[in-house]
């Protein structure tokens, strides 16, 4: 089965244990897409006779072999289209979810090889998600949460959530860019010798070197 729904449902189950490892179930995937919890787990049935994820009833849904490499076909695919908004139309970080939500499903295999050539071959989006490369392998570097991370840990910012453009936005404000180096402190977060407040939401948006 090929279809826009249901890449969506694959990219969104290895999106959500990509950075934490609580397995995803047909509730929070209904909400995560915000479709009905019916029609999600008529999808989930389908994709599991197809071959592309594991479940049991009330159970998590699990991505098979075949299920994660179509997911990480169209992670790279909506990585890359963020990327190149940001580069070459000077789209913000903030801006490029949705565009690249409409464009993922769009764009031949042919243009998007040649738009990853045309930026570098990069490894990481804006947001700091990795890019897998042509061969769907992942780079991975160890992570800590900011939420989690002990108060006097020192990294960079290696990744911040994209899914609430007004949080991005307070992010950007606060100076937790990707790749920051920052020092976690008792009431906030330390940045190049400056103490600087953690935005309301952002310690659990934010991910650092571990």
């Amino acid at each position: 089965m090929r279809s826009p729904a249901a890449d969506d449902y694959l990219k969104t189950v290895y999106a959500h244990t990509e950075w934490q490892d609580e397995a995803i179930t047909p509730s929070v995937l209904a909400g995560k897409l915000g479709i009905a919890p019916s029609s999600v787990t008529e999808m989930v049935k389908k994709l599991a006779a197809a071959g592309f994820v594991s479940h049991v009833p009330y159970g998590a849904v699990t991505l098979t072999e075949a299920g994660r490499e179509r997911a990480l076909a169209m992670v790279r695919r909506h990585r890359l289209i963020e990327t190149w908004l940001v580069k070459t139309f000077d789209y913000s970080w903030d801006e490029v979810h949705d565009e690249a939500e409409i464009l993922e499903h769009a764009l031949s295999d042919r243009l998007l090889s040649k738009i990853d050539a045309q930026l570098g071959h990069p490894r990481f989006d804006p947001h700091g998600d990795a890019i897998p490369d042509e061969n769907l392998v992942v780079a991975f570097t160890p992570f800590v949460l900011l939420a989690d991370a002990p108060v006097g840990h020192t990294g960079d910012v290696l990744r911040v959530s994209d899914h609430d453009p007004d949080l991005l936005r307070a992010i950007e404000e606060a100076g937790l860019l990707v790749g920051t180096t920052l020092i976690v402190a008792e009431t906030g977060v330390v940045i190049e010798g400056a103490t600087r407040m953690v935005p309301p939401g952002a310690a659990r948006s934010v991910w650092l070197t571990a």
